[in-house]
């Protein structure tokens, strides 16, 4: 498959997050993008529901794109349907959990903070990475649901409400001590200047896009070089500014991805 791109996967825009980092560590490398745009969002859907529409989109986009591995950038279907998509897709996959070990690392008063989806803030997996790699921090889990839809209207071409998105951080905010944030939605960093902004006082940022590249980067087999548009796939492609919002990293209009 000498052709074969790297596919992106997110139940919606928030992969595009994690695509900038790809793209400049791998500018030469041909990807696709896969969303799952008809269940959006999936951080208030039931897990049972979700491991079987997961891989099922996943299955559907790597025959569609063709693609050689597979970057599922989404905290919710990682932290819930890893292993399943590893026995179903005989494809190398990497995963996106949240950045508790660098914020651990980063944070000087050793409060910190996981803004995510409710299906991640409550997940098993999380529980074990903070009790793993912050055991000796405070770690304020928010979840911050509402934000998905905003993060979608910013790439839409729509403006985000920055009063849903101050009442989704209050919660940090109000927390004495806190200096550290791990961004555990891959939709949310592309809310970051509005996050910054609304801030009372200076907090590090940190979500996993740089690291999902580097570790895609070891992993992904050679495969085809990128052209002036890659590629993208979606389960609901007419809805308004999806098109536009892929084509701001360069993908083609989506190609409606059928299960």
């Amino acid at each position: 498959m000498a052709g074969a791109p790297i596919l992106v996967f997110d139940s919606g825009l928030g992969g595009l997050s994690v695509v900038a980092h790809l793209r400049a560590a791998l500018p030469e490398r041909a990807l696709a993008y896969l969303c799952d745009n008809a269940a959006l969002p999936y951080g208030t859907k039931a897990d049972e529901w979700l491991v079987e529409r997961i891989v099922s989109v996943c299955r559907a986009g790597v025959a569609a794109s063709e693609a050689n591995t597979l970057v599922v950038a989404c905290n919710t279907a990682s932290t819930l349907a890893l292993e399943q998509l590893r026995a179903s897709i005989a494809l190398p996959i990497v995963g996106t959990v949240p950045a508790i070990k660098p914020a651990a690392e980063a944070s000087r008063s050793r409060v910190i903070g996981l803004l995510a989806t409710s299906a991640t803030v409550r997940r098993p997996y999380t529980d074990a990475l903070i009790e793993r790699f912050a055991g000796s921090c405070r770690v304020i889990r928010v979840a911050a649901d509402p934000l998905v839809l905003e993060a979608e209207r910013l790439l839409a071409g729509a403006a985000p409400d920055a009063e849903v998105i101050a009442a989704a951080l209050a919660p940090l905010f109000d927390t004495p001590g806190l200096d550290t944030v791990v961004m555990g939605c891959t939709h949310f960093p592309l809310l970051r200047a509005w996050c910054e902004t609304l801030a009372p006082r200076p907090i590090q940022w940190i979500d996993s896009g740089a690291a999902i590249a580097r570790r895609t980067a070891q992993v992904a087999p050679p495969g085809g070089r990128r052209g002036d548009l890659d590629v993208s796939f979606a389960t609901a492609p007419e809805h308004a500014g999806l098109a536009r919002a892929l084509a701001r990293f360069d993908f083609a209009a989506p190609s409606p991805i059928t299960l």
